[in-house]
Parts: C-alpha cells; sequence; structure tokens
C-alpha cells in the first residue's frame, strides 16, 4: 500500500470514513457543489475514486482520471450510476455499502407508509395553515395497515428488513423476487411468491424495494397503477425511475389509488411538479439511509474498499 496513492472524492465524505483514508493516502475532496467539469479536472492522476449516485462514472471520468485508476468506490448500495462495462474495460474494480443501510432504509418505508395511509402531510399543512377549527370526524380521514394485505416489490437485504417490520401488523403478506426466499420470507414470515400483476390487484400496501437499471425502468406505470385498488398505498424507496412520476400523480389526483410514499425520483433533485401538487402524497429528499449509524457505517465501507484494492487485496465489497 503506496502513501502516495491518491483518493479523490468526487463530492464529500463523512469524517467516519475519511479521516480513515487520511491515514494511508493524499485525500482530496471536491465538495457537494461540484461541477461536472471540475470533477473531470479533479480526478486527473487518481488511483481512486469515491462516488455516489448523484452523477454518472462513465467511460469520460474513467478516462480523464487515466490509466493508473484502481477502484470506483459508490457511496450507497445502488451502482446503477456507474457504466460496469467501461471499469470492467479499463480494469477497475467497482464498490458499494451494502448492508450498512438495510435498516435505515426499510425503517423510513415504513414511515412514509404510515405518512401517507394518514395523510400526515395535508394534516400538518392544514394545521400550519391556521384551518385547524377543532375535532371534526370528515376530515384527514386515512387508511389502517392492521390487517393489511402487504406487498414487497424486489425482496432483497432492504425488502426482506421491510417485510419483518411489517409483519407485525397481521394481514397478509406478498412479494415478488427473481428467487424465492422460502427459508425467510416464506417460512418465517408467511409470506406468498406471486407476480407482480398480483399483488398490485392484492395488496393495500405496494412498496417497491429494486434496483435502477433498464430492466426496472418505468415498471409502475398507467397500467400498473390502474391494477391497484383505489385505497391501496404505494411506497417507494429504491429508485425514481420505478415509477411513471406523471401517471402517479394522475392517479392520485383522480382517486384511483389512496396514497403514495417517495423517497425517490427520476432525474433528482428535480421533484416533478405533478407530484409536489398531488395530494395524498408524503415526500423525502431521498433520506432513506439518513441516520447517524447507517451513514457513518457506510463511510466506513467505502474506505475499507478503497484501502483493501490499493494494497492490493480483494475488497469487501466488490461488484465487478
Amino acid at each position: 500500500m503506496s502513501e502516495r496513492a491518491r483518493v479523490v472524492i468526487l463530492r464529500e465524505l463523512l469524517p467516519a470514513g475519511r479521516e480513515r483514508l487520511e491515514r494511508s493516502f493524499r485525500v482530496e475532496s471536491l465538495g457537494l457543489d461540484a461541477t461536472r467539469e471540475e470533477m473531470l479536472a479533479g480526478a486527473v492522476g487518481a488511483d481512486a475514486l469515491v462516488t455516489d449516485l448523484t452523477f454518472a462514472v462513465d467511460g469520460e471520468l474513467l478516462d480523464a482520471a487515466g490509466p493508473q485508476l484502481k477502484v470506483v468506490a459508490n457511496f450507497g448500495v445502488g451502482y446503477d450510476n456507474v457504466d460496469l462495462a467501461a471499469c470492467g474495460e479499463r480494469g477497475v474494480t467497482v464498490t458499494n455499502t451494502p448492508d450498512a443501510l438495510t435498516n435505515a432504509t426499510a425503517e423510513l418505508a415504513l414511515a412514509l407508509a404510515m405518512s401517507a395511509a394518514r395523510d400526515l402531510p395535508g394534516a400538518e399543512r392544514d394545521l400550519r395553515a391556521g384551518s385547524w377549527r377543532g375535532w371534526d370526524p370528515r376530515r384527514w380521514r386515512g387508511f389502517e395497515l392492521s390487517g393489511a394485505t402487504i406487498g414487497v416489490v424486489g425482496a432483497g437485504r432492504i425488502g426482506g428488513r421491510f417485510m419483518e417490520l411489517v409483519s407485525g401488523f397481521g394481514g397478509h403478506r406478498l412479494y415478488t423476487s427473481r428467487r424465492r426466499k422460502k427459508n425467510h420470507l416464506e417460512e418465517k414470515l408467511g409470506a406468498r411468491h406471486v407476480e407482480l400483476d398480483e399483488l398490485l390487484r392484492s395488496s393495500d400496501l405496494v412498496s417497491l424495494h429494486l434496483p435502477g437499471g433498464p430492466e426496472t425502468e418505468g415498471l409502475i406505470g398507467e397500467r400498473e397503477l390502474g391494477l391497484m385498488k383505489p385505497t391501496a398505498v404505494l411506497v417507494n424507496t429504491g429508485r425514481g425511475s420505478l415509477v411513471d412520476s406523471v401517471a402517479l400523480a394522475r392517479a392520485l389526483e383522480d382517486g384511483r389509488i389512496g396514497a403514495a410514499g417517495l423517497d425517490v425520483f427520476a432525474g433528482e433533485p428535480t421533484v416533478p411538479p405533478e407530484l409536489l401538487a398531488a395530494p395524498r402524497v408524503s415526500l423525502a429528499p431521498h433520506i432513506g439511509s439518513a441516520t447517524f449509524r447507517a451513514r457513518d457505517e457506510m463511510s466506513r465501507i467505502v474506505a475499507g474498499n478503497v484501502t483493501a484494492v490499493l494494497d492490493g487485496r480483494t475488497p469487501p465489497n466488490p461488484v465487478s
């Protein structure tokens, strides 16, 4: 491991990881406001790049860094922002930070589900605007999750943990996944594996936990929303590209689904204005992993991955 190795953090890394890297390497951080041009210039000569989902890691950026680049350490479990083929062609290892954010993201999905189901944003908005005139049995009525049929789309680490959290509500649990989860979800939690259309038709709550990419883009569009119950709640903490935002906003406006809770959006940080204006929707600015524990652990994992590769070892969390 060379002390002369150069690590470039293309935006920001918390001290829990950055300070560990600084003990062994020359570390430069470009800051949260770094432009694409500044990233291209700052990457020149880097042995390692610390990246995140907010920008594309493509051939242009890799070539700007140069042939000495050994690792792209992505801060996050998702890596659809990284061109894996381009990295492979250049012999660059790609890593991510799984496990650290599982609990935090699953808990936020549950928080969004409950917030949307009870229309807490609408109730708070009216309260702050001074329109509350006392108890009214007609206002702010929502949906209960107790005894509900809850469907999880993508039963990986986070989806599986979410199903554990909601198991206390009773009712029925459905899931879709490439592979059956017989031991954990089916035998332990009583979940049933079904196809997506059946899950959408049957569920009172649908929670999305899939990665982004061509295979999942537009997974929930006009047709799929039309399959859902008019009282159903849709939650997305996966990727914004999973859902057709305009179609969802229309479905909420027309009362064709009950509510939605969203932490992710296509084209972040821009949020489609249709969603901002839609009723019965709870919105968060991509904060699924935003707990002290999760973000610090993610930072440490990034540092561990970078250190391993620059030390000539296999990193703990390679994705390519």
